[in-house]
């Protein structure tokens, strides 16, 4: 067996209380989580966590690593192919021999497990990926989960279902989706010793539709799965948090529960005992004592969470997960009912996205129903699973009849930004094919018939959010496509701290050099300035940051015309940014040229953003540049990426140039450059950490120099979308931050605390001063 000392070594496996959020590389979303509960005393089930290394040994000692990368080029959008694509990844996986000290190390952990409890304990088996569970995506119920698993071979046999999960189609579909490299996901697998559930159930610090400062509650009997995957109908309990008063509750009938077979041992579902199926699950004093638990995640993040919980047969209550809620909302200013406008109100559930959409009733029975719904459908079905995302970005909204509002439709409508309406019971029996129906995802209700409703203007849909708190420093959003735009303003953000040109660049297909060689320089223009103007006409006046070019040569490669770019060995440190524009001056001038033409159609809320610099005289020869082409230094503002060590140590000569008004932060490739660690190689990427004290000491620095010498400082990399990273930012005196699009609202969440926090420490030493 392997000893202890060799288990922290070796990060094959490691026990939970020995991590926090900053090991999310190396346990994923789940296991980080679970540490961070350990530490603030919460009561969490002993678990320890196959790591993401484990995994990277797994595939790597094994062979299989090139040949299961490769397997996974397919296009998404053919189902069948997809499946295949699957098939073939699991089987690489499940028909590989585990290396035997990676066997060692968990059997060794599950035996001292064992040896804790005084008898051999069940034990669920959980992903972790590395990518799940992050501000601004979720990667819920993408991958497996394996319960009541007893013994070390059937632990061993999980963890190998658990890795060979993270290539189910759904899993490989939604990476697509989202651009995930799949090279950069990793897995790392969590195993809990079980809780024999009487009632199990989630729980959301915040009403995950509006924001309400409501906890919502879902309960039901027997174990928790039933209610995270929407199999059954939960009761539904609604707490006031000021008050502490349950101001809402729906007691649904409870037809069916998961259970541990008290002769098998396995999973199973029965019928719930008729005299238990309309008794309320949850007493008052559960529901206050899950309440106080929540609250302590809530603060302890910082933002909203959405946690699952569990009750044995002993009243005793355990937290079993804690995420972020990736999809909230603010409420929105309440519009006159519809009711008063229609007929009839066909079916009723639980809103679970907000919004309202009109169309056609699609009734989906099973999943080769799929291609029923077309374009602006709405979509009813029983209960939707993973497989069903495809149509479900075609729909106009979602009704289902099972599930709460942590099931698999109701994630997932958030994140789309599609409303719908769960838990109907009957609504695939009410509602017929080719129906003509309103679904109001706020209020839960299908009507009958089409609603006209008034298309808000796009200067009302900037300032659709009803309330947000102020904060002094400045919460702005990165943009990778002009389309997105109004999306990103609805946010409520106080600009674009991140407008990127090389998505715009690549998106045309062909290379620029063809544009210059075809004489069509003017065409070349009119594309960026119609992509960045798209952006800065939605924000106007607030200010737009865009950033120069900043494609690696390996990108360009594959357009047309790119067939002369260079090979480089490693193209993150080679020839991008502000390296290319100052050799490619040609090219550098079209982009200026674009930006003069948005000043002169009166856009003077765009700044210009330079990437990738090292040394002040390459700043300076990118001014020499814009004054040629007649850039206005007076009237237009100028920054620098500060991406490079070399930049953070000498900012304040970058500043002597002269000109300077801003500088941004790009954490990605600061934090990889300033380790030597190539984030995207999977050898070292659990090696890769924002909040390396090292990364921390340059920012701070440079945000104490740029405040001394009035230049605007802002962070537009992913750490800006991290509430842990915000909180330091904060403190350091940062002006602004950029995050993503969905992290906007928990990130400005953050700021007005931790503000608060600055200030009251502020006060409160100023009188201890005066006491004293």
């Amino acid at each position: 067996m392997v000893e202890l000392g060799i288990k922290m070594t070796d990060q094959t496996v490691v026990w939970l209380q020995d991590v926090d959020s900053s090991d999310l590389r190396l346990v994923g979303g789940k296991g980080a989580s679970l540490g961070e509960m350990i530490k603030v005393g919460l009561p969490v089930p002993p678990s320890f966590a196959v790591t993401a290394t484990a995994f990277r040994r797994f595939i790597e000692e094994t062979g299989i690593s090139d040949e299961l990368f490769a397997t996974l080029e397919v296009d998404v959008d053919d189902t069948k192919k997809l499946k295949k694509v699957e098939n073939a990844a699991k089987k690489l996986i499940l028909t590989a021999e585990m290396p035997e000290e990676i066997k060692e190390a968990i059997l060794s952990y599950y035996d001292e497990m064992c040896r804790n409890e005084g008898e051999e304990v069940y034990v669920a088996v959980r992903s972790s990926a590395t990518a799940e569970d992050l501000p601004d995506a979720s990667f819920a119920g993408q991958q497996d989960t394996f319960l009541n698993i007893r013994g070390g071979e059937a632990v061993l046999d999980a963890v190998k279902r658990c890795w060979a999960s993270l290539y189910n189609s759904r899993a490989i579909f939604y990476r697509v989706e989202h651009d995930f490299d799949h090279s950069s996901v990793n897995i790392s697998v969590i195993v809990q010793k079980m809780v024999d559930s009487k009632k199990a159930g989630v729980m959301f610090t915040r009403d995950p539709s509006t924001g309400a400062m409501n906890t919502i509650i879902e309960g039901s009997w027997g174990l928790g799965e039933a209610v995270v995957s929407g199999s059954v109908s939960p009761d539904h309990y609604v707490i006031d948090r000021r008050s502490k008063k349950i101001i809402n509750e729906i007691i649904a009938t409870k037809e069916t529960m998961h259970i541990r077979d008290p002769v098998t041992r396995e999973t199973v579902v029965v019928p719930v005992p008729d005299d238990m199926k309309e008794e309320r699950v949850l007493t008052d004093e559960e529901i206050l004592k899950l309440v106080e638990y929540g609250e302590i995640l809530e603060n302890h993040y910082g933002i909203p969470q959405d946690i699952e919980w569990g009750i044995d047969e002993s009243g005793k209550i355990y937290m079993l997960q804690s995420r972020p809620i990736t999809t909230i909302k603010m409420e929105a200013e309440s519009s006159d009912s519809p009711e008063s406008a229609i007929e009839e109100v066909l079916v009723s559930g639980l809103g679970a996205s907000p919004g309202m959409a009109t169309g056609c009733v699609k009734i989906l029975r099973d999943i080769s129903e799929l291609s029923k719904v077309k374009e602006g459908d709405i979509m009813v079905t029983t209960m939707t699973t993973p497989d069903m995302v495809p149509a479900m970005k075609r729909a106009a909204a979602i009704v289902t009849d099972e599930g709460g509002l942590t099931c698999h439709a109701a994630i997932v409508s958030r994140e789309l930004g599609t409303p719908a309406v769960v838990g109907t019971k009957n609504s695939t029996e009410v509602l017929k094919d080719g129906m003509i129906v309103t679904v109001d995802g706020d209020k839960g209700k299908i009507y009958k018939g089409s609603i006209i409703m008034e298309k808000p203007s796009a200067e009302t849909s900037v300032t659709a959010v009803n309330w947000k708190p102020i904060t002094a420093t400045e919460i702005k959003v990165n943009i990778s496509i002009p389309e997105a735009a109004e999306k990103a303003a609805a946010t409520g953000a106080d600009g674009v701290g991140l407008l990127r040109v090389e998505h715009m660049i690549l998106g045309l297909g062909k290379h620029p050099s063809l544009y210059i060689a075809e004489g069509k320089e003017e065409e070349y223009i009119d594309e960026l300035v119609k992509g960045i103007k798209m952006v800065a006409d939605v924000f106007y006046p607030k200010p737009v940051w865009v950033r120069t070019l900043d494609a690696p040569t390996d990108e360009f490669r594959s357009m047309e015309g790119g067939e002369n770019e260079p090979i480089e060995p490693n193209p993150m440190l080679g020839w991008r940014g502000i390296r290319r524009d100052l050799t490619d001056t040609e090219h550098f001038k079209l982009q200026l040229r674009a930006f003069k033409k948005l000043f002169k159609l009166g856009f003077k809320n765009v700044g210009i953003m330079l990437p990738m610099l090292q040394h002040p005289s390459e700043y300076a020869r990118a001014k020499q540049i814009m004054l040629e082409v007649g850039i206005d230094f007076e009237t237009t503002m100028i920054g620098i990426m500060i991406e490079t060590p070399a930049a953070a140590l000498i900012i304040e000569d970058f500043i002597d140039v002269g000109g300077l008004d801003f500088v941004s932060f790009g954490t990605n490739d600061l934090t990889q450059y300033t380790l030597a660690i190539d984030r995207n190689n999977e050898h070292v990427a659990s090696l890769y950490n924002e909040r390396h004290p090292a990364v921390l000491k340059l920012i701070k620095s440079a945000i104490e120099v740029c405040r001394r010498r009035g230049v605007m400082t802002s962070v537009c990399g992913q750490a800006g979308s991290r509430p842990e990273l915000v909180k330091k930012f904060v403190e350091y005196g940062i002006s602004s931050i950029s995050a993503n699009i969905d992290a906007v609202e928990d990130v400005r969440n953050t700021v007005a605390r931790e503000e608060e926090l600055l200030i009251v420490e502020v006060v409160r030493k100023l009188k201890l001063n005066s006491e004293g």
